[in-house]
Protein backbone atom coordinates (compact mmCIF):
# COMPACT_ATOMS: atom_id res chain seq x y z
CA UNK A 1 0.00 0.00 0.00
CA UNK A 2 1.23 3.39 -0.68
CA UNK A 3 0.99 5.19 2.45
CA UNK A 4 1.66 8.60 1.10
CA UNK A 5 -1.82 8.35 -1.01
CA UNK A 6 -3.22 6.88 2.19
CA UNK A 7 -2.66 9.78 3.97
CA UNK A 8 -3.42 12.17 1.27
CA UNK A 9 -6.82 10.64 1.12
CA UNK A 10 -7.23 10.92 5.24
CA UNK A 11 -6.08 14.71 4.82
CA UNK A 12 -8.66 15.43 2.27
CA UNK A 13 -11.45 13.83 4.58
CA UNK A 14 -10.26 16.14 7.29
CA UNK A 15 -10.96 18.94 5.16
CA UNK A 16 -13.80 17.69 3.78
CA UNK A 17 -15.20 17.76 7.57
CA UNK A 18 -15.04 21.63 7.27
CA UNK A 19 -16.15 21.74 4.31
CA UNK A 20 -19.47 20.55 4.66
CA UNK A 21 -19.83 22.02 8.31
CA UNK A 22 -19.34 25.31 6.59
CA UNK A 23 -20.83 24.75 3.64
CA UNK A 24 -17.21 26.50 1.83
CA UNK A 25 -17.76 25.83 -2.08
CA UNK A 26 -14.30 27.12 -3.11
CA UNK A 27 -13.03 24.31 -0.74
CA UNK A 28 -15.58 21.56 -1.97
CA UNK A 29 -14.34 22.37 -5.52
CA UNK A 30 -10.83 21.88 -4.43
CA UNK A 31 -12.09 18.47 -2.64
CA UNK A 32 -14.16 17.32 -4.87
CA UNK A 33 -13.96 16.39 -8.30
CA UNK A 34 -16.47 18.32 -11.17
CA UNK A 35 -17.19 15.60 -12.65
CA UNK A 36 -18.29 13.59 -9.72
CA UNK A 37 -21.96 12.44 -10.02
CA UNK A 38 -24.42 11.61 -6.07
CA UNK A 39 -27.17 10.35 -6.55
CA UNK A 40 -29.44 10.96 -3.87
CA UNK A 41 -32.92 10.44 -2.47
CA UNK A 42 -33.50 14.71 -2.02
CA UNK A 43 -32.59 14.92 -6.24
CA UNK A 44 -34.50 12.65 -9.03
CA UNK A 45 -30.94 13.61 -11.08
CA UNK A 46 -27.73 13.06 -10.01
CA UNK A 47 -25.97 15.77 -8.52
CA UNK A 48 -23.07 17.01 -10.10
CA UNK A 49 -19.56 18.30 -8.57
CA UNK A 50 -19.18 20.71 -5.49
CA UNK A 51 -21.54 22.67 -6.14
CA UNK A 52 -24.29 19.56 -6.25
CA UNK A 53 -22.81 17.93 -3.34
CA UNK A 54 -23.16 20.91 -1.13
CA UNK A 55 -26.77 21.41 -2.42
CA UNK A 56 -27.55 18.46 -0.50
CA UNK A 57 -25.95 20.10 2.66
CA UNK A 58 -28.25 23.34 1.90
CA UNK A 59 -31.15 21.07 2.08
CA UNK A 60 -30.50 19.40 4.91
CA UNK A 61 -29.72 23.34 6.63
CA UNK A 62 -33.27 24.32 5.76
CA UNK A 63 -34.40 21.21 8.30
CA UNK A 64 -31.75 22.03 10.67
CA UNK A 65 -29.65 24.75 10.84
CA UNK A 66 -27.49 23.69 13.34
CA UNK A 67 -26.50 20.25 11.67
CA UNK A 68 -22.88 19.05 12.13
CA UNK A 69 -20.85 16.25 10.95
CA UNK A 70 -18.01 14.77 13.03
CA UNK A 71 -15.16 12.68 11.37
CA UNK A 72 -15.44 9.50 14.91
CA UNK A 73 -13.39 7.55 12.69
CA UNK A 74 -12.07 6.11 9.33
CA UNK A 75 -10.03 3.64 7.40
CA UNK A 76 -8.48 4.33 4.21
CA UNK A 77 -6.77 2.91 1.29
CA UNK A 78 -5.81 4.39 -1.99
CA UNK A 79 -8.82 5.15 -3.61
CA UNK A 80 -11.65 4.40 -0.90
CA UNK A 81 -12.37 5.78 2.62
CA UNK A 82 -14.50 4.86 4.53
CA UNK A 83 -16.04 7.10 7.57
CA UNK A 84 -17.86 6.83 10.73
CA UNK A 85 -19.76 10.07 11.16
CA UNK A 86 -21.64 11.72 14.32
CA UNK A 87 -24.68 13.70 12.88
CA UNK A 88 -26.21 16.46 15.11
CA UNK A 89 -28.85 18.95 14.66
CA UNK A 90 -31.86 21.04 16.15
CA UNK A 91 -35.36 20.17 13.87
CA UNK A 92 -35.58 24.56 13.71
CA UNK A 93 -35.14 25.61 10.47
CA UNK A 94 -38.29 26.56 8.06
CA UNK A 95 -38.91 23.26 6.21
CA UNK A 96 -40.40 20.13 6.90
CA UNK A 97 -37.95 16.94 6.44
CA UNK A 98 -39.21 13.32 5.58
CA UNK A 99 -42.74 14.91 5.49
CA UNK A 100 -42.47 16.19 9.10
CA UNK A 101 -42.91 20.12 9.82
CA UNK A 102 -40.02 21.44 12.37
CA UNK A 103 -40.46 20.98 15.88
CA UNK A 104 -37.72 21.71 17.63
CA UNK A 105 -35.99 18.47 18.59
CA UNK A 106 -32.73 17.59 18.67
CA UNK A 107 -30.94 14.64 16.67
CA UNK A 108 -27.86 12.85 17.50
CA UNK A 109 -26.81 9.93 14.84
CA UNK A 110 -24.25 8.11 13.54
CA UNK A 111 -23.88 7.72 9.70
CA UNK A 112 -21.36 5.31 7.85
CA UNK A 113 -20.13 6.90 4.10
CA UNK A 114 -17.75 5.33 1.86
CA UNK A 115 -15.81 7.86 -0.64
CA UNK A 116 -14.00 6.99 -3.55
CA UNK A 117 -11.02 9.14 -4.53
CA UNK A 118 -9.52 9.71 -8.14
CA UNK A 119 -6.08 9.98 -8.65
CA UNK A 120 -5.43 13.53 -7.65
CA UNK A 121 -7.53 12.89 -4.40
CA UNK A 122 -10.54 14.57 -5.33
CA UNK A 123 -14.06 12.96 -4.24
CA UNK A 124 -15.64 11.28 -7.35
CA UNK A 125 -18.22 8.93 -5.41
CA UNK A 126 -19.74 8.81 -2.04
CA UNK A 127 -22.36 6.01 -0.94
CA UNK A 128 -24.27 6.15 2.43
CA UNK A 129 -24.81 2.87 4.59
CA UNK A 130 -28.53 3.61 4.40
CA UNK A 131 -29.47 2.40 8.06
CA UNK A 132 -32.46 4.01 9.67
CA UNK A 133 -32.86 6.14 5.87
CA UNK A 134 -33.11 3.10 4.66
CA UNK A 135 -36.33 1.91 6.61
CA UNK A 136 -37.56 5.57 5.86
CA UNK A 137 -37.42 5.25 1.79
CA UNK A 138 -38.66 1.30 2.65
CA UNK A 139 -42.20 3.06 4.15
CA UNK A 140 -42.51 5.70 1.91
CA UNK A 141 -41.23 8.90 4.10
CA UNK A 142 -39.21 10.41 1.25
CA UNK A 143 -38.36 8.42 -2.39
CA UNK A 144 -35.77 6.00 -2.69
CA UNK A 145 -32.59 7.45 -4.40
CA UNK A 146 -32.60 6.64 -8.74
Amino acid sequence: MNDVIIERNRGTMRRFETCINTNDLSLGEELISSSAAFTTPVSPEPLHGAKGYLSVVEFMRRSFPDVQWKLVNMVSDETTVAVQWLCTGTFSGDAPFAGLQPNGRQFSTTVMNFYTLDADGKIIDDVAATGIAGILQGIGAFPPAN
